[in-house]
């Protein structure tokens, strides 16, 4: 699988929502680097929790993909969306491995009071999807 193809498989995910797609999309190994947690979150679980949890909460009727760059086995995906009034403007870094998995993400968001707005939501979510 291209990079092109799994960018593709990812936009489907995006306009699905389907959570079986986006488990069968990620690496066993994945990793994931968030805007607001210090850390990597490594291994296909926890990546899963946040890229679903995040695509709920930035995804919906607001949500856009503006471009693409696709570079060999990785792309840079630049989007838009607003929360409560907030417009929020990011980058998903996403690279694949040999079988097509992706096996690292990255998002970067802009400006800082979207930041702190995806930290509040985001936490949100995180919780009640644990609990």
């Amino acid at each position: 699988m291209s990079a092109r193809d799994g960018v593709a498989a990812w936009h489907g995910y995006m306009q699905t929502g389907n959570a079986e797609a986006l488990k069968e999309l990620l690496a066993e190994d994945a990793v994931f680097h968030s805007p607001v947690v210090h850390t990597p979150q490594e291994g296909r679980d926890k990546v899963f929790a946040y890229l679903h949890a995040a695509s709920h909460v930035l995804g919906g009727e607001n949500f856009r993909y503006l471009r693409e760059i696709v570079d060999g086995d990785q792309a840079m995906l630049e989007f838009q969306s607003e929360l409560d009034g907030i417009q929020i403007n990011g980058v998903d870094i996403i690279r694949w491995n040999a079988d097509g998995q992706i096996s690292d993400f990255k998002v970067m968001v802009r400006p800082l009071k979207a930041i702190n707005k995806v930290w509040e939501k985001m936490g949100a979510m995180l919780a009640a999807q644990s609990g």
